[in-house]
């Protein structure tokens, strides 16, 4: 197993931590209990952010730009969808 993919795997694991401790502050009961799922999702997700960082840095994550007429399409569609509320 070469850097890549074991980094890969670590990013996979690390967002479904994020899941789950999204699913815990939602879903808790108490206030203690939800600042605690709270602060530990925003640990993950700080990081997620690093592992990401680190794998774009080593061309390991590569995205494409979305096309500027893709982004005024989706802005129109959401900015009609929210003046009807």
């Amino acid at each position: 197993m070469d850097d890549k993919c074991i980094m890969e795997n670590i990013l996979l694991t690390t967002k479904g931590v994020c899941d789950l401790y999204l699913h815990g502050a939602i879903e808790s009961p108490t206030p203690n209990v939800h600042s605690s799922f709270t602060t530990a999702l925003n640990d993950a997700l700080t990081m997620q952010d690093g592992i990401y960082k680190a794998m774009t840095a080593k061309g390991w994550y590569p995205t494409d730009a979305a096309p500027q007429t893709k982004l005024n399409e989706v802005k129109q569609k959401f900015s009609q969808t929210a003046s009807t509320f």
